[in-house]
């Protein structure tokens, strides 16, 4: 054989052997892989019941913190005890814990049940408050009723509740006579009904509740799936109507025009607008520190209602604030999660006006104190200083809850985390294998 034959496979081995090798595919990066574990651990079957839970609660725990912070030198100007509003507030939580409770164990039978009585009731007690003698004013709007001692009642927070229960079952009964494609039906009577309400709420001058009762409206007309043109009509005669009601009161003017104020009138016009501004401005990144905010000495009006987004910005900065509102972002999200997975009518119209009227009255409230929007004189839900505004929220959250347990996979996952149920499954996974099989 020729020499050249002989060498030939030798130079063809190295040639092959110097080739660059073929390059693997490369596997996911970092982030790509924590995204797909976030996905995978968001359509597991408890997430939306576990983050509506922690969330709330932990927006009513940091609340508590906050308005024994924000509410001692308002207690001590009144000579009353530095935990006096902290003491109402924990008793007005813990009541809503058991409201939360209870409603989170209701069957949704039971919630549409509940919707009539409730609203009836509600409609009885906005009435009574506009009765000399029996309904009072506090700081010019006529809302509340006195139920003894320091403790009052305002109804028309638990008319959100109602008007959201009422309407979520009228619309699914509605929807399971597929009469909501006519615009009569899906008008009448919950427009006339809501109307209703928001004359009784405006008869005492709380604007700001009114708006929270229009936007829980449009929510259901929303997801009831009404027209455009019909939608833009209801809402061009509210903006109207709410116009008017601004332009003839001095008051509502004076509010609109403390929008991107930072500086004071002469005569202190927009004091609790510009000090709210002062306020989250001098909080810095991480804050002065629990108790050492200094807007809440006289200086800012209602630190631990209306403005304590403002002294949770003082005493934890940016921070605390940003958390707060990460903790509503995910009570939203999750809500919005178990509104648009239910088949059933009702879970998804009363799922949704509860997101409607949190997420709606967390915004107002914000976008306030940080000069965005005029003062409206609502709380920041489940965290403002308030037990009628926490009680009626509480039990909305348990409505959510609740919703979230309806769902035939978080059922069958509550159902494996009983005591006792994962033994008895596996005990007779084991008795159906063959007789020779460990």
């Amino acid at each position: 054989m020729p020499a050249t034959a002989r060498k030939t496979p030798r130079v063809r081995t190295a040639a092959l052997r110097g080739a660059a090798a073929p390059r693997r595919p490369r596997g996911p990066s970092a982030p790509q892989r924590l995204h797909e574990q976030l996905r995978r651990a968001w359509d597991r079957p408890l997430t939306a019941y576990y983050v509506i839970l922690g969330s709330a609660l932990l927006i009513t725990g940091l609340g508590l913190v906050m308005v024994y912070s924000a509410s001692m030198i308002q207690a001590l100007r009144f000579d009353l005890p530095g935990s006096y509003f902290f003491r109402k507030q924990l008793l007005a939580a813990t009541l809503g814990g058991v409201l939360l409770l209870i409603a989170s164990r209701m069957p949704v039978k039971l919630h549409r049940a509940l919707s009539y009585p409730l609203l009836a009731g509600t409609v009885f007690l906005m009435a009574l408050v506009q009765i000399p003698g029996i309904g009072h004013a506090v700081k010019g709007n006529q809302n509340w009723i006195s139920i003894g001692g320091p403790f009052q009642l305002q109804p028309s927070e638990f008319g959100k509740l109602a008007l959201i229960l009422w309407g979520a079952d009228l619309l699914a009964r509605k929807q399971d006579k597929h009469l909501l494609a006519q615009w009569k039906h899906m008008l009448v009577p919950l427009v006339p009904v809501t109307f209703m309400l928001l004359g009784l709420i405006m008869l005492g001058g709380d604007m700001g509740t009114a708006m929270i009762l229009t936007a829980i409206l449009f929510g259901l007309l929303w997801l009831a799936g009404a027209p455009t043109r019909l939608f833009a009509g209801v809402l061009g005669f509210a903006g109207l109507l709410g116009f008017a009601l601004i332009k003839t009161s001095d008051n509502r003017m004076a509010r609109l025009e403390c929008i991107l104020r930072t500086e004071m009138g002469p005569e202190g016009q927009c004091q609790q607008a510009v000090h709210g501004i002062y306020a989250l401005a001098s909080g810095g990144w991480f804050g002065s520190g629990l108790g050492a905010s200094v807007e809440k000495w006289g200086q800012l009006p209602e630190p631990h209602n209306d403005f304590i987004f403002a002294i949770t910005g003082e005493e934890l900065g940016l921070a605390g604030t940003l958390s707060v509102l990460a903790l509503f972002a995910a009570l939203g999200y999750a809500g919005i999660r178990v509104a648009g997975r239910t088949e059933d009518p009702f879970v998804r119209y009363a799922a949704g006006g509860v997101i409607t009227w949190i997420m709606a009255q967390a915004t107002i409230n914000i976008g306030a104190v940080l000069g965005l929007l005029p003062i409206a004189g609502v709380p920041l839900p489940l965290f403002s200083y308030g037990g009628s505004a926490l009680l009626p929220t509480m039990f909305a959250v348990g409505l959510l809850i609740a919703f979230a347990r309806q769902d035939p996979a978080a059922r069958g996952a509550l159902a494996m985390r009983r005591p006792g149920t994962r033994w008895k499954t596996m005990r007779r996974r084991v008795t159906k294998r063959p007789s020779g099989e460990r």
